[in-house]
């Protein structure tokens, strides 16, 4: 099974598109806690959805139980919380919440983890990426950049 992983900021929007479009991936799971913010841009859920389809012929798909709470996003942005202590935390929800058996793998077959960090390092997409590659065994990750 491929999943890519993308985050929108730093990228223009022509990039974001050509990115997707070139990968093969056929809908974008967005694992945005708040995906409707203004400083989002053109990845606000209804416009992303709308650009996916007409510009990449993708879905789009918004799957929260994939995204942090919003006491440990803003404990980590907010209050400028250590990255280790945040990956901890968000590894121990995902175990808690079960994803592995929760989250359909139809859906994230061939699918692009969407987040804002620009780069996957320190972002929560490639945790749920490597997590379900830990837990489902055969998912091939691919970081867009």
């Amino acid at each position: 099974m491929k999943v890519f992983t993308i985050g929108f900021t730093k990228k223009t929007a022509r990039r974001f598109f050509d990115l997707l479009r070139s990968s093969g991936a056929k809908r974008v799971v967005d694992v945005r806690l708040n995906n409707v913010s203004q400083l989002a841009g053109f990845a606000k859920k209804d416009d992303l959805a709308f650009f996916l389809k007409e510009i990449c012929s993708m879905e789009y798909v918004h799957l929260p139980m994939l995204a942090p709470t919003q006491e440990m996003l803003d404990e980590y942005k907010k209050q400028r919380g250590d990255w280790q202590t945040y990956e901890k935390r968000f590894l121990e929800l995902m175990k808690q919440r079960r994803i592995e058996e929760t989250i359909p793998k139809e859906v994230v077959a061939d699918g692009c983890l969407l987040c804002s960090e620009d780069k996957p390092h320190q972002c929560h997409r490639r945790l749920v990426a490597e997590y379900l590659k830990q837990h489902w065994g055969d998912v091939d990750v691919s970081h867009l950049t």
